[in-house]
């Protein structure tokens, strides 16, 4: 006899085979825009609403399965901050014109949500830094990301700065400091995660560490911290 199971991320089990449901597959009523159209934006995942986006997937992936690999991939605040579309159609493998319509959507959403009042994340310590950087901690890839803060500690640009293991080549303080210096920072904290879980930081870790260091004494820019960040918690590289 055959059954099916309907798993997260439109995903059928049945007898005991995976299958992975397509736009075409899925009721009328359960598809992204008339979901959207029935019951509001709040109803729809994350996802979903990346599906709308993107309006249609490729040859080799249904644009289902392509919003939820961006998002399994990238994390969600690194997809809403990368503002260079040919990174992410080359680090995600996606056409240059679906790469536009996210990088068009999510300035959009930032310049409108910097206009109104009560919009700004104050963070001032590795807890808080942390806690807003919480979708780092499942990625699959390694992540350095940069928050620039104002005088008050508020959060004025978030970005990520390279993908892949961190080596001090690599991670060069120009590309570190140069948005401080575009958006007038007065301090960052930069932070990176481990797939591994591990919070021990590596001696490339430290090596990163310093040299930022030095860079910010220089530059007059504070740096906060530099913050491991593990599956459940994160650990603070010592600023010597």
């Amino acid at each position: 006899m055959s059954y099916y199971t309907l798993k997260s991320n439109n995903i059928i089990i049945t007898d005991n085979k995976k299958y992975v449901l397509t736009i075409k597959d899925l009721p009328e009523k359960d598809k992204p825009r008339e979901k959207l159209l029935e019951y509001g934006p709040t109803d729809l995942s994350v996802s979903e609403l990346i599906a709308i986006i993107l309006q249609t997937g490729t040859k080799k992936e249904d644009v289902l399965a392509m919003s939820s690999r961006l998002l399994k991939e990238y994390g969600e605040k690194t997809l809403a901050n990368q503002k260079d579309p040919q990174v992410i159609s080359k680090e995600l493998d996606i056409p240059e014109n679906k790469a536009c319509q996210l990088v068009a959507c999510f300035e959009l959403g930032r310049r409108i949500f910097k206009k109104t009042e009560g919009g700004a994340v104050t963070i001032r310590d590795a807890k808080q830094a942390f806690n807003y950087l919480k979708d780092m901690r499942s990625l699959p890839k390694e992540q350095f990301r940069g928050l620039y803060l104002n005088s008050r500690y508020r959060l004025i640009h978030d970005e990520v700065i390279s993908i892949g293991s961190l080596t001090a080549s690599i991670i060069h303080p120009r590309e570190v400091f140069k948005p401080a210096i575009e958006y007038s920072t007065a301090a960052i904290i930069v932070a990176h995660n481990h797939p591994s879980g591990s919070l021990k930081p590596t001696e490339a870790d430290i090596e990163v560490t310093q040299k930022l260091k030095q860079a910010s004494e220089i530059l007059g820019i504070d740096l906060l911290d530099h913050i491991i960040i593990g599956k459940n918690n994160f650990f603070s590289i010592p600023l010597l």
